[in-house]
Formats: structure tokens, sequence, C-alpha cells
């Protein structure tokens, strides 16, 4: 199994917004009701930024780009909770036809090794309640229900 992540680069938008059109169409299949189709589905002031502050990897199977991970550095401060920094998955998407070759599990080894690298206290992510596949795959990892986010319509 040959992957390998690394920071993006600004030459590779058109590759990241066609994994990011996949995941946009994921999310209107399941929740028509919520989400909508918007052209870029990541704007490219977005990646630019994201390629700048090193947020945004890539991650490469076997030399073609297969999947995205997007990051955000966050300082949790307040009197009501313990100071934290963690790692918040924004964005995390494998190419449909990369999935199931490891590549998402790749994506978590090296962000456990980026937390270290930081002596932040942890990772953390949100997942759509109804991809029941990527909420297994996040349990079988090792990630844990922080909290639910409920809606009345």
């Amino acid at each position: 199994m040959d992957i390998h992540i690394r920071s993006a680069r600004s030459d590779e938008y058109e590759t990241a917004e066609t994994i990011m059109k996949q995941v946009q169409q994921m999310h209107i299949d399941w929740r028509p009701d919520i989400y909508q189709y918007s052209e870029p589905a990541l704007p490219a002031k977005l990646y630019e930024q994201a390629v700048k502050e090193g947020t945004f990897f890539v991650a490469e199977y076997e030399g073609t780009i297969a999947g995205i991970l997007l990051v955000v550095f966050r300082h949790i401060e307040s009197p009501n909770q313990v100071t934290r920094d963690i790692i918040f998955i924004d964005a995390m998407a494998v190419d449909e036809n990369y999935r199931g070759k490891g590549i998402g599990h790749a994506f978590f080894d090296f962000l456990k090794e980026l937390n270290v690298q930081k002596g932040y206290d942890g990772i953390e992510l949100q997942v759509n309640a109804k991809n029941q596949a990527a909420y297994k795959f996040y349990s079988n990892y090792g990630f844990t229900n922080k909290s639910i986010n409920m809606e009345l319509l």
C-alpha cells in the first residue's frame, strides 16, 4: 500500500474540487431539505488560504491524489471549559474510486502524529447522522461521541 500524506499545493485545486463535489452530492442525497448544489463545492479562496496556512493536506495513492483533508487548529478557552488545543477535521474525503484502500486510516495516523508533534489535546470531527459508514469507520478507529446535534423540523 503506497499512501503518502502531504501538504496540498495551489496547483491541485481542481482535484480537490472534484473530490469535494462527491462529498457535496452525498450530503444532498441524504438531506435535500438542508443541502443544495453549489458551484464550486470548495471555494478557491478557502482552498488557497488553507494551502497558505498549511491546513490542507492530500493523500496520494500510488502517485494519484485520492483524498483530501482540511483541518482547523482550535484553541478552546472559556470560564466553563478546560483550556484545550485540538485539531478539528473540517473536511476529510476520499475519492469514490479509492475508498476502502486505507486512505482514511492513513489520514488518521498522520493526524495522530501531528497531534503529538504540536502537543495538542485531541482530534475532533463532526459526522452527518445519515453517514453510517463514516460513523462506523470513525468509531472503529477509536473516536467516541462527544455531543449530538438534534433538530426539530
